[in-house]
């Protein structure tokens, strides 16, 4: 028996391991569903992140992704290559540069989420009930709480 197994309920350890695994497995099905354009996992996790987030320097990006900002530079530096990222002066500081998301990147972020939309609504529809889709929403709801806390 590990710690958290002495802590709290068996059907709670269950269910944190059923999530991890499904959710997991859900993001691995998303990357499936959209033509990635060559770019990494960390490269998409950046971009996205840009543009939830707003333009950053490349420290604060390296910091917020937990890697050396020499990893981050390489990074932008492909995501600057292929247009999706611009780069302009900071107008509190000169001497840095902000990176946000340019038009190109912002098309690429659309399409990526409307594709992953459509796999996920087409396989809801073809493979549950009304009902289990009811659960499904049921579901996230509570699951949406955890975001909350």
């Amino acid at each position: 028996m590990t710690e958290i197994d002495s802590v709290v309920s068996e059907s709670a350890v269950r269910a944190a391991r059923e999530v991890r695994v499904v959710v997991g497995r859900l993001r691995r099905r998303f990357r499936e569903t959209y033509d990635t354009e060559g770019l990494t996992p960390s490269q998409t996790s950046v971009l996205s992140r840009i543009s939830k987030e707003g333009p950053a320097s490349t420290s604060d990006l390296a910091a917020a992704e937990r890697v050396r900002p020499q990893s981050m530079a390489a990074t932008l530096a492909v995501l600057v290559e292929r247009g999706l990222v611009q780069r302009r002066p900071d107008p509190g500081d000169g001497r840095r540069q902000l990176l946000s998301v340019s038009e190109a990147g912002q098309v690429y972020l659309e399409d990526k989420r409307r594709a992953g939309e459509e796999w996920l609504a087409r396989s809801l529809q073809d493979h549950y009930t009304e009902d289990e889709r009811q659960t499904v929403i049921e579901a996230l709801a509570l699951l949406d709480r955890l975001t909350r806390q």
